[in-house]
């Protein structure tokens, strides 16, 4: 798949909820997911196991009531962004929160084989 094929996926499979199926189509198994702080298991996750895990806490913590999603934005030949929109309640305190972020991918012999999320506070 190309740079664009991979990131115009990506973002269809975001907004379609097939987050989950386009995590084995796109990654590679050894791509690394980093977030901006530690979400309670680290900041850097390895591994496409481990990735399908940060998904089932996000799952198992939080309701999602509406995601937006904008782009792809390609930069060069091996990195894209989206940003990311989120009205979410944590299950564990009820409180409801809206949050901007910003994915940046880097793609590798036609896979995704890094990620890296910036949030606005």
């Amino acid at each position: 798949m190309t740079l664009q094929q991979i990131a115009d996926e990506l973002v269809a499979g975001c907004r379609e909820n097939r987050t989950r199926e386009n995590l084995d189509k796109l990654y590679a198994p050894d791509a690394v997911s980093v977030e901006a702080m530690d979400m309670g298991g680290g900041a850097t996750t390895s591994g496409l196991a481990g990735i399908h895990g940060k998904h089932d806490w996000w799952d198992g913590a939080f309701v999602t009531h509406a995601l937006t999603v904008e782009g792809p934005f390609l930069h060069g030949d091996d990195r894209f962004a989206v940003i990311f929109g989120m009205d979410t309640t944590n299950k564990a305190t009820g409180e409801r929160t809206q949050g901007r972020e910003v994915g940046v991918y880097h793609v590798k012999n036609g896979k995704i084989v890094r990620e890296e999320f910036y949030y606005s506070t």
